[in-house]
């Protein structure tokens, strides 16, 4: 079984044994040097026994060789998961969790992490934090430029506790810390609307698990209602699983389409095509921008590649590749890159992104979604 993240990650039905404290005597692992890198080793230990001033946790201290060892890659999408950040992980993606109530995102190029909504009844919001506010420190820790999965690992909790965090409030320019109580979450991941005309409006924050039914729901009851045209609101969704994302292409297109194909480094890979008789036949606009990003590129890359829909805002963010969770024997789990996805013309769009059909961009100072109302003006012309 194949479960993908393309925000992204895909989890690998299977135990990778083997990779624990005896990873170090696999020769390929280490090199060709293997002696010298585990001598290496031993100096190291014995230097932190002989000067180290405070207490050493065996634990942290081995998960910390893992954690470099996955860093040497340089890849930033691949990165090692304790025990308790991948259980963290595997709840996130479930669409409930303990936590502060707020979307995350991250500037994968200064490393930087910032709210993107907060929700009622968390904590985030009862504390006046909004979109943009930027998360400095959490518990003393500097967490700019960390594994995001892994900063949002940290946040979350048990039910009832807290969490230290230091914000970088964006409105009023300053660093302010908080003690944010961790409550249960169920995160909204589709939101939609009749507007007028008969326009129906849906906005997805992210491919998590029930997102795929959530947006099914919405368009049948948008279609119900007599909706004569639709808009998908994909800005700053960062990703999310591929068969979540592959599951609602299957709904919007016709029979035999594909939506897109995977393959690994020696070529090998799976194409995902349309089995639903089900397709929508009304006009449809899908928004985006530099944070559309992963899963949400798969969405608007079938939709503009199979002229189903027309794509509106700003190029999007260009990420064309995919990572592979996989669980190791003692419950810890690596994240790796392993293929790159391709659109159903054959592109991959990693590092370039997706150009829109109709480009507008969003100023800061513009006091109404100029985005939003040029899908509004496009979609009115696809309705004559």
């Amino acid at each position: 079984m194949l479960v993908v993240e393309l925000g992204g990650y895909v989890i690998v039905d299977k135990v990778c044994h083997g990779i624990g404290v005896y990873l170090w005597a696999d020769e390929k692992a280490l090199g060709e040097n293997t002696e010298k890198t585990v001598g290496k080793l031993g100096q190291l230990r014995e230097q932190i026994d002989t000067y180290y001033m405070d207490e050493i946790d065996e634990d942290k201290l081995v998960d910390g060789i893992y954690k470099g060892y996955m860093e040497g890659l340089g890849d930033p999408y691949t990165c090692y998961y304790t025990k308790e950040e991948y259980k963290d992980l595997m709840q996130s993606s479930s669409g409930t969790y303990c936590g502060i109530g707020a979307t995350v995102t991250q500037n994968i190029e200064t490393g930087a992490i910032y709210i993107l909504d907060v929700f009622d009844g968390g904590a985030a919001k009862e504390a006046g934090l909004t979109e943009g506010d930027m998360i400095y420190k959490i518990a003393g820790e500097v967490v700019v430029g960390k594994d995001l999965n892994e900063v949002v690992s940290k946040i979350k909790g048990e039910e009832g506790t807290t969490v230290e965090v230091q914000f970088y409030l964006h409105k009023e320019k300053k660093y302010k810390d908080f003690t944010l109580e961790r409550r249960q979450i169920e995160v909204p991941t589709v939101a939609y609307k009749m507007k007028e005309n008969k326009i129906g409006y849906i906005a997805v924050s992210a491919f998590d698990e029930p997102t795929d039914e959530q947006f099914i729901a919405a368009m049948k009851d948008l279609e119900k209602q007599g909706m004569k045209g639709v808009i998908v609101d994909l800005r700053d969704n960062g990703g999310g699983m591929l068969d979540t994302v592959v599951n609602m292409l299957d709904y919007l297109l016709p029979e035999g389409k594909t939506i897109v194909s995977i393959k690994d480094k020696n070529g090998k890979g799976e194409v995902y095509r349309a089995k639903d008789s089900h397709a929508c036949t009304v006009p449809m606009v899908v928004l985006v921008n530099g944070n559309t990003a992963s899963a949400s590129e798969v969405f608007s890359g079938a939709i503009q590649d199979l002229k189903i829909g027309t794509i509106v805002g700003t190029t999007t963010f260009g990420k064309g590749i995919v990572q592979s969770v996989i669980p190791m024997w003692d419950g810890s789990a690596i994240k790796i890159t392993t293929s790159k996805y391709y659109s159903p013309k054959g592109r991959n769009i990693h590092g370039k992104g997706i150009k829109p059909d109709v480009v507008i961009e969003m100023t800061d100072d513009a006091k109404k979604d100029i985005q939003y109302q040029k899908a509004i003006t496009v979609m009115k012309k696809l309705m004559q």
